[in-house]
């Protein structure tokens, strides 16, 4: 009974149904398997973590791919066995996995790593110069330039006060 209906918000938007298509087929493909468990962390306004507990799994192992929107995560089961040991007892998961997931726009895997049993995968949001905010002359006056982050600015406002 874990669906989710979005027929409200689908009565009163235009032009997001991919966004509730995404987040309904989400739903339905994660309600079973969390294997391997994972956290996603949020670094700064433009970056994030994603980090994956991948023990037992080596470097040559996994195989993260970048698309389109969609980060597929895989990991490939070893075959090796002790030779001459008889296993008395499995308890180690020692299984493939496939985890996927959904990038927004202009997020891109800026770096990845595995250490200490952890695969940390590093995002980056870069938004393009031709999608960010513009100021806008009103009566053909100057040109347009780009709005400056707030950051920016508190500096040379204290500068010019000085």
């Amino acid at each position: 009974m874990s669906r989710l209906d979005f027929t409200p918000y689908r009565r009163s938007t235009v032009g997001f149904d991919r966004l509730f298509d995404m987040l309904e087929s989400q739903a339905r493909l994660n309600s079973g398997d969390n294997y391997p468990p994972f956290n996603i962390a949020r670094n700064g306004e433009d970056s994030y973590r994603i980090t994956l507990a991948v023990a037992g799994f080596r470097p040559q192992d996994i195989d993260i791919t970048a698309q389109a929107n969609l980060l597929t995560v895989q990991g490939r089961k070893r075959e090796d066995v002790d030779e001459g040991a008889e296993m008395l007892h499995v308890g180690i998961a020692n299984r493939g996995f496939e985890r996927r997931f959904e990038l927004a726009d202009y997020v891109r895997v800026e770096n990845a790593a595995l250490a200490d049993g952890l695969l940390v995968v590093d995002l980056l949001r870069e938004i393009p110069d031709a999608m960010k905010p513009k100021k806008i002359a009103v009566n053909g006056g100057a040109t347009l330039s780009a709005v400056p982050d707030e950051d920016s600015t508190s500096g040379d406002d204290e500068a010019n006060a000085a």
